[in-house]
């Protein structure tokens, strides 16, 4: 209805003044709990246009500097070209910020693993303590969320771990998608992790999964993993994949939609190589019988012995893991930049719904 859209802008601009966006002399005159948006990141949610959240993890603790500030230019620059705003999430001297400027960017990616890795449970002690957080996937989704942006793009998700079922060591991305309503737009889960048991964690958690052009969920590295997806939310146009996410707006079902992206096939014969030596890895494991919190650093030890040392994994937090030297290739950081590409698209989407969602309620009541 019309009178809905006109709350939705007054409550919006209520936040805004409350974040002072645009209020000078950096983060010094925020208070504490309150979160700072970018000035277009501002603007384009005022207006209702397409914006994107990046998480900052991958800055902090994927590669070192300068490729992680030249990777996060680059993914930016994908969600411009592609009618999208970029909204880099980060804390920053204990301020939550959602968009960040080219200094501020350039600041995180000096500052590198100072920067603490910041979930959900992390949020409360690095605004407090005024200190500085690369937030990841469940940190970015809860900032995003809280500001009106419906789509977040990252690499790949945490998940269940395996023997999970013992140890309980489960990702805080999968409880976030469970009670936070954002498209998360990713590569899938790492084989290096439990997928079936992590697809059964998300139904549980009420997550609708779907797939783009394929109706089997991938695994990150391989455009297969084994698992099927919903085949509801199976399609290769951009269109019809953001329609479950506008469904999930309108019906306000407080739970999250993640959409797996398999890996270009110009770059799958990289990860298929990876992937066999991740699976080598898996089956000695196996054979040795090593388990528990001594499988994951087998793995990580095995699996860059197994390539020669091209492919040093970077351990981030809740279970996420960045192949450093695959995904820090300046040309083309294949899955990041691909996801972006995606992630873009579907928001513009999005954002065109909600416009012509907002037209015909308006025309019904005149």
């Amino acid at each position: 209805m019309a009178s809905s859209a006109l709350s939705r802008l007054v409550n919006l601009q209520r936040h805004f003044q409350l974040t002072g966006s645009n209020r000078k002399g950096g983060n010094d005159d925020v208070g504490i709990g309150q979160v700072k948006l970018s000035a277009d990141v501002s603007e384009a949610l005022s207006h209702g246009r397409a914006v994107v959240a990046l998480e900052s993890t991958i800055i902090s603790h994927g590669m070192p500097y300068p490729q992680n500030l030249e990777t996060a230019n680059e993914v930016e620059a994908i969600v411009r070209e592609n009618g999208a705003v970029p909204a880099t999430v980060a804390i920053l001297d204990g301020v939550p910020c959602v968009g960040l400027s080219a200094e501020e960017l350039e600041r995180l990616a000096i500052m590198g693993t100072k920067a603490r890795k910041t979930a959900r449970r992390d949020i409360t002690y690095v605004v407090a303590t005024r200190a500085n957080g690369a937030t990841t996937v469940s940190a970015t989704m809860i900032f995003a969320s809280m500001v009106g942006i419906h789509v977040f793009v990252t690499g790949g998700i945490g998940g269940v771990h395996r023997h999970g079922e013992n140890t309980m060591d489960i990702s805080s991305d999968l409880t976030e998608l469970g009670r936070t309503p954002i498209a998360v737009i990713s590569a899938g889960v790492k084989s290096i992790l439990d997928i079936p048991r992590t697809l059964e964690y998300l139904e549980t958690q009420g997550v609708c999964v779907a797939a783009y052009q394929t109706d089997e969920f991938p695994s990150f590295f391989t455009e297969t993993s084994g698992c099927k997806v919903l085949s509801c939310c199976i399609s290769g146009l951009i269109l019809l994949c953001s329609t479950a996410p506008f469904a999930n707006m309108k019906l306000k079902l407080g739970t999250g939609i993640l959409i797996a992206v398999p890996i270009p096939k110009e770059h799958s014969a990289s990860g298929s190589l990876i992937e066999s030596a991740i699976q080598k890895a898996l089956n000695e494991a196996r054979d040795k019988r090593i388990t528990g919190n001594a499988e994951t650093p087998f793995l990580l030890a095995r699996v860059n012995e197994l390539t020669g040392g091209a492919s040093l994994i970077v351990i981030s937090n809740c279970g996420v893991f960045y192949w450093a030297n695959f995904l820090s290739d300046s040309k083309d950081i294949a899955l990041v930049k691909n996801n972006a590409l995606v992630g873009a698209k579907i928001a513009l989407c999005l954002a065109q719904m909600g416009e012509d969602d907002r037209h015909g309620d308006t025309n019904s009541k005149s």
